[in-house]
């Protein structure tokens, strides 16, 4: 901010100011229509069927991860801020659809919170308990008669719940069940390429944000409604410059671009209470079947469980 201050002459409170409204407004013109959250079964379905396509996963609606903000000890804050890497941060908890756009964001936890409990208390977690999102009812995985609900995808920060699919926890796992660890492994590279571009091309995400908390909130949400917009509005050819075709994974054969560069958003820990019931652990369970099924199997997984294991 001072930085700023100093280059265009102005005061220090008036460019805190301007930053402020400019973020908000930022916030207010463009979320309404580029981080619209879907609504509708049918808006759902197209992105499941998307997921399927690009990354081999039927059924799954999106992509969660949480991400520590870094940001400077606000005043007299204590340890409200003070997360469990000895930083100061707050958390962006999102989703992403299979485009490497978002599709929920909650922004602002304290990051001391993040022992448990961030995604209970946010709005989306909210929401998917009580069951609020219009979410597709059950349907027979592709080529069967065993029928699934519709669920995201995260890892093991994250409770296993009807809606939320993570790994097979521990390390003497069967076949089936390392097969399935490595497509929701493979899967979940979206949210990490997501979160890569974003920071990669807002770079004050790169810094320890030095400004009032509810300025901070403000700045990361206009960076997130931006990238949406450039996912969204930006032409083939534009493009080339926000997200080329090799910034982002290939698959896993190969890293995308934004790997090469210094991530300093570090992974939140654990986000909510882990009681599973046995009918949550049965999807977990026939989606690791059908993984290794004639239906569900993908030619290269073995060679690439393999290669993981030497």
């Amino acid at each position: 901010m001072q930085t700023l201050a100093w280059t265009f002459n102005i005061g220090l409170t008036t460019t805190h100011k301007i930053v402020h409204e400019t973020c908000q407004a930022l916030w207010d013109v463009l979320s309404p229509e580029y981080l619209k959250s879907p609504e509708s079964e049918e808006a759902w379905l197209d992105i499941s069927e998307g997921f399927n396509s690009r990354w081999n996963f039927p059924h799954r609606l999106g992509s969660i991860d949480g991400k520590h903000i870094n940001i400077q000890a606000p005043a007299k804050s204590g340890s409200l801020f003070f997360n469990y890497k000895k930083t100061f941060s707050i958390v962006l908890l999102a989703s992403c659809d299979y485009k490497y756009k978002f599709t929920f964001v909650d922004i602002g936890a304290y990051g001391s919170q993040s022992d448990g409990g961030v995604f209970k208390r946010s709005i989306f977690g909210q929401r998917m308990e009580q069951a609020d999102m219009n979410i597709p009812p059950e349907k027979p995985l592709p080529g069967t008669n065993v029928s699934l609900p519709y669920f995201f995808v995260a890892d093991e920060a994250f409770p296993l719940t009807k809606f939320i699919m993570r790994p097979y926890p521990g390390k003497n796992l069967t076949h089936k069940q390392r097969v399935f660890n490595y497509r929701l492994s493979r899967a979940r590279q979206v949210i990490e390429n997501t979160f890569g571009i974003l920071v990669a091309r807002w770079r004050i995400l790169k810094t320890s944000i030095n400004a009032k908390v509810e300025n901070i909130d403000n700045i990361v949400k206009a960076v997130v409604v931006l990238h949406n917009y450039c996912q969204t509005e930006l032409s083939e050819q534009e493009n080339i410059i926000y997200c080329p075709q090799n910034f982002v994974d290939s698959d896993d054969e190969q890293s995308g671009g934004w790997r090469t560069e210094q991530d300093p958003l570090q992974s939140v820990g654990r986000l909510g209470a882990n009681v599973t019931k046995r009918y949550i652990y049965s999807i977990r369970d026939a989606l690791s079947n059908y993984f290794t099924s004639d239906q569900g199997r993908v030619s290269w997984q073995d060679r690439r469980l393999y290669e993981n294991l030497m």
